[in-house]
C-alpha cells in the first residue's frame, strides 16, 4: 500500500482530494492574532465566532475543537460564546527560543458539517530578561606595547530577549585609557570590543580593574555586568591570526558524541612562549555544553547529541591566545542536517467508540497525521486494512475521517480492530500504527436471569448494623448499558413487616445488608421479592425470591418465674422436722426465652447455711433433704442456687431460698427463738417495712369487716353465757396453708382477733405477718398473748 501501483480507487480519489485541498490552502490566508507573552492565564485572546461570521452558539452546535500542532494546549474555546481564551501564560523563550517570529500553528475544527480553518497566534516579545554574562569576571592580557587604537575582543551578554530587547550597547566604566565599542554580527547580535586610548605602561600601573555593562533595548531597559581584569605583560608583536575568518561546516542531527565537527587552526610569528596558540570558545555555558575544542590541536567535538527540529543551525566564536597574551578571533557557522529520525505523529481529534448497527456513513474518527523532519522526511502516507466495511477520507490539511462504508452486522461481528497505518517518505521509511477499537452497539431483547430461582440467608441475631448477610447474582446476555444490572427491593404484601428497616440492597453489586439488629425472639424468619432491571430501553427485569432465616444466640439469662426474686418479701419455706430424706421442700421455676440447647436449663446448690441437708435436682430445680433432720440443726436456713442455661459462653441467675424449720404443721407457728442475723438480708430490711406497710394499710378494710362481724357474734354469745367469749380451746393451727402438689408453700399472713369482755365493746390487736421474723428481732421484743384474749383467729 505504499506504492502507487497498490492504491485502490478509493485511495486514489483521496490522494486527489488531498492536492486539491493542498492548492486550496496554499491561496488561503490563514486568520492571525497576535498577543505579548507572560499575558495571564484567561485573556481573550479573539472571538472567533465574529471573526469566522459565524452566529453565537453555532460553534457549539457545529461541534467546534480546537486542534493544537503539539502536545501541550495554549488555547482554549468557549463553543458557545464563540472566545478563544488563554489557557496558561506564554513564555516566547520557552517556545520559540530564538525563532523569530514565535507563531503558534494552530487549527479549528467544525465537524457537522466537516470545516477547518487555519489559525496562527504570535506571541511578541517582552523585555522580561537581562543580559547575563557568561562570567563574573574576564581576564585580558594586553601587552604594554600595545598602540592607542588596538581592539580587544571581550565576551558577549546573553539575552533571551531579542530584537530591540536584546542587548544594544556596552559601556565600560569611566578610565584613562580604554573605552568600549558595540560591534554587531551578522545575525544582528551585539558584542563588545575593547579600544585603547592611551599606552599602558606595566611598571607604572601592572594591573586594572574594569566594570563591563551590557545594556538591552527594553522598555525600560535592562542591564547586566562583568569586571574586565587587565594584565599588563612585556611586549608581544603579533597576535594570533586564523587561517579562516569564518568556517562554515554541516553535521547530520544523529552524530555520535565525540564526532569531530571540524579542526580550526591559527598562526602566531612570534617565536618561543609567544608563538604558542591555546584555542577556547569564545560563548558561555550553553555553547560549551554542547560543543568542545582541543586546547592544543583546535579540534571541535560533539559532546550533547544534536535535534535539527530543536535548533537548525549554530555560531561558534573561537579564541586563539598565545604565550604572550595577545589573541585572535574566529568564527564557525555549524548546519544541523535534518535526517528521518522521527516517526509520523497521529493525533485523534475525535473518536466514536460504539456504533449502532443500523447505522451506515458514521464517523468513527477524526485524526490528524504529522511528522516532525523536513523534506520527503516529514511527508506522510495513511492508510487502514482493505477487508474492513470502513473508509478513510482525506479532508484538511492532513487531517483524516474514519467511516463506515455499509450498515454493520453485531450478530456476525461484534467489534472490529481498525489499524490505521502512517508512513513517511524518508529513508528508511519510519511507520506508526494506531489500533482502534469499534464496538457494535447491541439493542435489549434480552432480561436479567437469576443464577437462582430462590435464595435462603442466614443471619446470627444481635447482628451488627450493616452487617452482609449474603449476595444475590443475575446475568444478562446482552452487552454494554443493556447488560447493566440494578438490584432493588420489591413492595411486600406484608403489612406488618416493614422491610425497609430491616433490610437494604446494593444496587450494583446484589450485596444484601441487615440494617439494624435482629431479635430471635421476635422474628424467626421472612420473605421478601428482589428485583433485577437492566438499563436498556426499554428496561427488562426479572425477580427472586430471598428468605432470611434468623439464628438464635444466647443472649437471654434464665428467668426465675418461682420464687421471684423481686418480690416485696422473701419467700420463706416450712419444713417440718419430721420430713425424710428426699421431703420436696420447694421447686424453683425458671424459663429461657431462647431457643433449642440454649434454652436447656441446669440447677445447682452454690451456698446453704447446713451443708449436706439439702440437694437440688440438676433437671426439673427440686429442692429435697438429703438426710434426716436433728434438734442442732438451725431453725432457719437460707440456699444459694444457680440457674444456668447450656449456650455458649452460658447465662446464668441465681434464687435465694428461706427454709424454716417447724415441728409440724397442726401446731400454730410461734415466733422463733432468735437467731444470728444473716448480713446478707440487712440491706433488705427498709424495703421489707415498706412492704409491710403497704400490706397492712390494703388489709384494713378487710379486717374492719371481720372485727366488726366477730365483735356482734361475741356479743351475741356473751349474752347467752354471762359474758366472756365461748371458743374451743387450745390454739387453732398456727398457720392455715395450702400445699401444692409439688410442695412449694404459698406466702400467708397472721392475724389475732381479740375482744375484751369487761369493756363490752370489740378491741383487735394488728400482729405481724408470719414469715418477716426479722421484724420482730429488729424491735428486740416478743408478741405475748394478750391476757384478756383467749383464742387467736388466722386468715389467709
Amino acid at each position: 500500500m505504499e506504492t502507487a501501483v497498490a492504491k485502490t480507487p478509493e485511495k486514489r480519489q483521496v490522494v486527489f482530494l488531498t492536492i486539491l485541498l493542498l492548492l486550496w490552502e496554499a491561496d488561503s490566508e490563514a486568520i492571525r492574532y497576535s498577543m505579548p507573552e507572560e499575558t495571564e492565564s484567561g485573556y481573550l485572546v479573539a472571538n472567533l465566532a465574529k471573526d469566522l461570521g459565524l452566529r453565537v452558539g453555532e460553534l457549539a452546535t457545529r461541534g467546534a475543537q480546537i486542534q493544537h500542532n503539539g502536545n501541550k494546549e495554549h488555547l482554549q474555546l468557549d463553543a458557545e460564546t464563540g472566545n478563544l481564551l488563554l489557557r496558561e501564560k506564554p513564555d516566547r523563550e520557552e517556545l520559540c527560543g530564538v525563532t523569530d517570529p514565535c507563531v503558534l500553528h494552530f487549527q479549528l475544527i467544525l465537524k457537522n458539517p466537516v470545516q477547518f480553518f487555519q489559525t496562527d497566534l504570535q506571541i511578541t516579545d517582552i523585555n522580561d530578561h537581562a543580559p547575563e554574562f557568561p562570567h563574573r569576571e574576564m581576564l585580558l592580557k594586553i601587552q604594554e606595547s600595545a598602540q592607542p587604537g588596538a581592539v580587544f575582543p571581550l565576551k558577549a551578554a546573553q539575552d533571551s530577549d531579542i530584537r530591540s530587547n536584546a542587548v544594544q550597547n556596552y559601556t565600560v566604566s569611566p578610565n584613562p585609557h580604554f573605552h568600549v565599542v558595540t560591534q554587531s554580527r551578522a545575525d544582528g547580535s551585539k558584542y563588545p570590543e575593547l579600544v585603547l586610548d592611551r599606552a599602558l605602561d606595566r611598571e607604572e600601573e601592572p594591573e586594572l580593574t574594569l566594570t563591563l555593562t551590557a545594556v538591552d533595548g527594553g522598555s525600560p531597559p535592562r542591564s547586566g555586568t562583568t569586571t574586565v581584569r587587565i594584565e599588563v605583560v612585556d611586549i608581544n608583536d603579533n597576535a594570533p591570526q586564523f587561517v579562516q575568518s569564518l568556517y562554515e561546516v554541516q553535521i547530520p542531527e544523529n552524530s555520535p558524541l565525540d564526532t569531530v565537527v571540524l579542526t580550526v587552526s591559527a598562526r602566531d610569528l612570534d617565536a618561543g612562549i609567544n608563538g604558542n596558540v591555546a584555542y577556547s570558545l569564545f560563548q558561555g555555558d550553553e555553547i560549551q555544553q554542547i560543543f568542545s575544542i582541543n586546547e592544543v590541536t583546535g579540534e571541535i567535538q560533539l559532546k550533547k547529541e544534536l535535534d535539527f527540529e530543536e535548533i537548525k543551525s549554530y555560531h561558534l566564536e573561537i579564541e586563539a591566545t598565545d604565550g604572550g597574551g595577545l589573541s585572535g578571533k574566529g568564527e564557525v557557522v555549524i548546519e544541523v542536517v535534518d535526517v528521518n529520525d522521527n516517526a509520523p505523529e497521529l493525533t485523534i481529534s475525535s473518536l466514536t467508540s460504539s456504533v449502532p448497527e443500523n447505522a451506515p456513513e458514521t464517523i468513527i474518527s477524526i485524526f490528524r497525521v504529522g511528522d516532525r523532519d523536513s523534506g520527503e522526511n516529514g511527508k506522510v502516507v495513511c492508510s487502514i486494512p482493505e477487508h474492513l466495511p470502513f473508509i478513510l477520507k482525506s479532508t484538511f490539511k492532513n487531517f483524516y475521517t474514519l467511516v463506515t462504508e455499509s450498515p454493520l452486522d453485531r450478530e456476525s461481528r461484534a467489534e472490529y480492530n481498525i489499524t490505521i497505518t502512517v508512513t513517511d517518505m524518508g529513508t528508511p521509511r519510519l511507520t506508526t500504527q494506531h489500533t482502534i477499537t469499534v464496538q457494535v452497539s447491541d439493542v435489549n431483547d434480552n432480561a436479567p436471569t437469576f443464577t437462582q430461582t430462590s435464595y435462603t440467608l442466614f443471619v446470627q441475631e444481635n447482628n451488627s448494623p450493616a452487617l452482609h448477610i449474603g449476595t444475590i447474582s443475575a446475568t444478562d446476555s446482552d452487552s454494554g448499558s443493556n447488560a447493566y444490572i440494578t438490584y432493588s427491593l420489591l413492595p411486600t404484601h406484608d403489612l406488618q413487616l416493614a422491610l425497609s428497616s430491616l433490610i437494604s440492597i446494593n444496587a450494583d453489586n446484589g450485596q444484601i445488608f441487615a440494617l439494624r439488629a435482629l431479635d430471635y425472639e421476635a422474628l424467626q424468619t421472612f420473605e421478601f421479592q428482589v428485583g433485577a432491571t437492566d438499563q436498556g430501553s426499554p428496561a427488562l427485569s426479572s425477580q427472586a425470591l430471598v428468605r432470611v432465616l434468623v439464628l438464635d444466640a444466647n443472649d437471654n439469662a434464665p428467668f426465675v418465674l418461682y420464687p421471684l426474686q423481686n418480690a416485696s418479701a422473701p419467700c420463706t419455706e416450712l419444713l417440718p422436722r419430721a420430713a425424710e430424706p428426699g421431703y420436696l421442700v420447694t421447686k424453683v421455676v425458671a424459663v429461657d426465652r431462647d431457643s433449642g440447647q440454649n434454652a436447656w436449663l441446669s440447677f445447682q446448690l452454690l451456698k446453704a447455711t447446713e451443708p449436706g441437708l439439702f440437694s437440688v435436682w440438676a433437671h426439673n430445680g427440686e429442692v429435697r433433704t438429703s438426710r434426716l433432720l436433728s434438734e442442732r440443726d438451725a431453725p432457719k436456713h437460707r440456699l444459694l442456687l444457680l440457674v444456668k442455661d447450656n449456650g455458649d459462653p452460658p447465662r446464668s441467675a441465681s434464687v435465694t431460698l428461706h427454709v424454716l424449720l417447724v415441728d409440724g404443721f397442726s401446731q400454730p407457728y410461734l415466733p422463733l427463738p432468735e437467731v444470728a442475723r444473716d448480713p446478707a438480708q440487712d440491706e433488705d430490711v427498709l424495703t421489707l417495712y415498706l412492704v409491710i406497710a403497704l400490706a397492712s394499710v390494703s388489709s384494713i378494710f378487710l379486717l374492719s369487716v371481720l372485727l366488726f362481724v366477730g365483735v356482734r357474734l361475741c356479743r351475741r354469745a356473751r349474752a347467752a353465757s354471762l359474758g366472756g367469749c365461748s371458743v374451743p380451746e387450745g390454739h387453732f393451727p398456727g398457720h392455715l396453708v395450702d400445699v401444692n402438689s409439688t410442695g412449694t408453700l404459698s406466702q400467708s399472713y397472721q392475724y389475732e382477733v381479740c375482744l375484751r369482755g369487761d369493756s363490752g365493746t370489740g378491741e383487735f390487736n394488728f400482729l405481724k405477718p408470719m414469715i418477716p421474723n426479722l421484724l420482730l428481732q429488729e424491735t428486740g421484743r416478743e408478741i405475748r398473748e394478750s391476757p384478756h384474749c383467749r383464742d387467736s383467729f388466722v386468715f389467709s
